[in-house]
């Protein structure tokens, strides 16, 4: 809860207004930004990597969620496993590296050595009554999605995992992500609450005035507008959108493609969204000119006029995978008012650098648009904590998934606090 002297979580959950932004508190609060990482960071399923980021038996990644440390490994059997990075002795962490590679999974503190199935093997000195089983590394729960890696810290994980994977496994296999590899990956430290980093990412309504890189190959139309602001001119255009948005559908699924909207952002506890679109220009892929950045193609695909499919899950993610490349983002809260953006940029695993692709090129676009929205993030922070603050209506043609976002948030927080 808040403190004595500032509005109860409850109270500001109950009277938040829809179709409006969130009260100042959501987003500078230490008290919230403590309630968020128990309640949405803690309990719900969040994106953290891809299988190429622990390609081999021995891979293993590290990152903290909030106060968690938590490491992935790629066992023996070729399985994802993950694991408290939290030595069940006295509590020293057992991997220390970002990424790396072991053998077994040992202690520097004082050798107790484990498997990479998280049993205890070894551990010296501990006397004849000491029962190694009972102290294996505490494991976390983990999914791989086709290549995207999910973790949940709760015991008991939402089950409706399972049927986002169901119905999103059609749309991103044909991407083949477990047979691509990261060329690139940076982080950047977004200035605002990670709420803020997520509504930004949610709409497009800035783009057009922020995003010069962005928006080269994309339609204007594709990220809604006010049908009544349309003159004749912009009106055809408009239709000629939708016309070539439903042609692009059916072309890309006779062809095994699945591209058509599905959106369950505010009404799941693993809220996702996804749509393949169509790209402008020469439409290939997120780059200057839309061509492709990388010559091999991933997966399955021929065809470097695939669109481009996006993928969004509650509460941290977004992701562009097109024909030639794929871009993995992913939100990590570092405190009230501070964020982790990792962003990876994938290609095909047989893909060269410098003959097939170039890092500039391939990174270009999303780069430059990361840093842009950082600096917005870091405006709306600004805003949020000044004295006239007070929320602001949500755009109901180009702001309404930020509306779901802010539903979403509202409905998880008030189901696990209780009204």
């Amino acid at each position: 809860m808040l403190d004595s002297t500032a509005t109860p979580l409850k109270t500001l959950l109950r009277r938040r207004k829809p179709g409006y932004s969130l009260e100042a508190p959501f987003y500078t609060s230490p008290e919230i930004f403590a309630a968020d990482m128990d309640v949405i960071f803690g309990h719900h399923w969040l994106f953290v990597g891809v299988d190429p980021d622990i390609p081999e038996p021995g891979d293993a990644m590290t990152l903290n969620i909030g106060k968690a440390s938590i490491f992935l490994v790629r066992d023996d059997d070729g399985e994802v496993r993950a694991f408290h990075n939290v030595c069940r002795h006295r509590g020293a962490p057992i991997v220390h590296d970002y990424k790396t590679t072991v053998g077994n999974l040992v202690c520097r503190y004082h050798s107790w050595t484990y498997g990479l199935d998280g049993k205890l093997l070894a551990a010296s000195h501990m006397g004849e009554d000491f029962d190694a089983s009972c102290h294996g590394l505490k494991p976390v729960h983990v999914r791989s999605l086709e290549g995207l890696l999910f973790v949940c810290l709760a015991d008991e994980p939402p089950e409706d995992f399972e049927v986002m994977a169901a119905k999103m496994a059609p749309y991103l296999a044909p991407h083949d992500l477990k047979n691509a590899k990261v060329a690139f990956e940076k982080d950047i430290i977004e200035p605002g609450n990670w709420k803020l980093t997520m509504e930004n990412n949610r709409e497009c309504y800035h783009c057009a005035g922020n995003h010069p890189e962005l928006t080269v190959p994309l339609f204007a139309y594709g990220f809604g507008f006010a049908p009544e602001e349309l003159d004749e001119h912009e009106r055809k255009e408009a239709e000629d959108y939708d016309k070539l948005l439903k042609a692009s559908h059916r072309e890309w699924e006779s062809c095994g493609f699945p591209s058509t909207l599905m959106e369950h952002l505010d009404d799941m506890a693993t809220g996702f969204r996804t749509e393949r679109l169509p790209l402008a220009g020469d439409g290939e892929s997120h780059t200057n000119d839309t061509k492709a950045a990388c010559k091999k193609l991933l997966g399955r695909i021929n065809d470097p006029k695939h669109g481009a499919l996006h993928f969004w899950t509650q509460p941290n993610s977004w992701h562009h995978f097109m024909s030639d490349h794929a871009v993995v983002f992913s939100v990590l809260p570092l405190d009230a008012e501070r964020s982790l953006l990792r962003t990876k940029w994938l290609v095909h695993k047989d893909a060269v650098e410098g003959v097939d692709y170039t890092i500039e090129n391939l990174t270009g676009v999303w780069d430059a648009t990361n840093d842009q929205d950082s600096e917005l993030v870091g405006y709306c922070q600004d805003g949020a904590r000044s004295p006239a603050y007070e929320p602001g209506p949500y755009s109901p043609h180009t702001e309404m998934l930020v509306d779901k976002f802010c539903n979403w948030y509202v409905n998880r927080m008030t189901a696990h606090l209780g009204r």
